[in-house]
């Protein structure tokens, strides 16, 4: 009786894996049965906006229910993602952001959300690396040059902010070349910009699409690409690797989550759906002119990526010693 009793009870488990099994399944073939909210954590106008936006009409399209994005600024990106963290795990609310999301642990003191454990992370979206730019007056036609230039005498760089990507990506650049450089800091690319093309400071590492009408215009001198290949949007500068810096590899990205506990199934039809979103020919052509490289990944495969950018990014903070509050 005892053993008749326990075959029971193993049986009646295993049906009950298989109909929980079978009812994910279902649940990810009937997905999305209602509109989906894609939250961005930050304001209108931006690159994770644009990505956003662009990607949430095809994928939309493609699956028959509105994707609704919804910008919930604040606190650096810290309000809007710690919303997606509580909702509930059901592919109906998820996040847009860039690679700030694995960096927070490492800028900010007290964080309400660990970024790995509290999200399901369904794809890497794209890649946008940052250009090194000088002011024309500089006598620097390319990294050699500048290099030099930075040994025989300390120059200065502006940045977005403190621990933004522009501040770290210089930092990694000095690091790299050995070099010294003075930091600059402001409230935004902007200002950063405006005082580099006035003379008023030397060297900026910034987005590609808000420094190539400045790099077209003759205001500004690129002088590299900080990603391991060149930029379609600028294919006459050279990246960092060809410039003399083998290991420099940095560009912000952007990815796709949802909460932790999203159905493995739901997770993976989002990654189809939104690849295939970002390799349309239209979408990659919209792309290449911001200087946006697209990705789309297997949700393992972001899994691995986000984890080693964690600590690659880790450790660029650590060594700028930049601190938010």
């Amino acid at each position: 009786m005892k053993f008749r009793s326990m075959t029971l009870r193993a049986c009646l488990l295993l049906a009950g894996l298989a109909a929980g099994a079978a009812a994910l399944a279902q649940n990810a073939e009937t997905y999305p049965s209602k509109s989906v909210r894609v939250v961005v954590p930050y304001p209108p106008g931006g690159p994770n906006d644009l990505l956003a936006r662009m990607l949430a009409q095809k994928v939309g399209e493609k699956l028959g229910q509105t994707f609704v994005v919804d910008n919930r600024p604040g606190a650096t990106g810290l309000t809007g993602t710690e919303q997606v963290a509580k909702a509930p795990a059901d592919g109906y609310t998820l996040l847009v952001s860039a690679s700030v999301h694995v960096i927070y642990p490492s800028l900010f003191a007290k964080v309400p959300f660990d970024p790995i454990k509290d999200f399901t992370p369904v794809t890497l979206l794209a890649k946008a690396p940052l250009v090194m730019s000088v002011h024309p007056g500089v006598p620097a036609k390319d990294v050699k040059d500048l290099v030099a230039l930075a040994k025989a005498a300390p120059l200065q760089y502006a940045s977005s902010g403190n621990g933004s990507a522009t501040h770290l990506a210089a930092e990694a650049f000095k690091k790299q070349a050995e070099v010294d450089m003075l930091h600059i800091t402001y409230k935004g690319s902007a200002p950063a910009m405006n005082d580099v093309i006035a003379g008023h400071v030397q060297v900026i590492f910034d987005s590609v699409p808000s420094s190539k009408p400045f790099i077209d215009a003759g205001k500004l001198r690129p002088l590299a690409v900080t990603s391991a290949r060149r930029s379609v949007a600028l294919p006459q500068v050279p990246s960092m690797a060809e410039a003399g810096l083998p290991q420099y590899d940095l560009s912000t990205w952007y990815g796709l989550w949802a909460p932790a506990g999203t159905p493995p199934a739901i997770a993976a039809k989002l990654a189809r759906t939104f690849h295939a979103a970002l390799h349309a020919p239209e979408t990659r052509e919209r792309l290449a002119k911001l200087g946006i490289e697209p990705e789309g990944t297997e949700p393992s495969a972001f899994a691995a990526f986000q984890i080693t950018e964690s600590s690659k990014w880790a450790q660029l903070v650590k060594n700028s010693g930049a601190k938010l509050d």
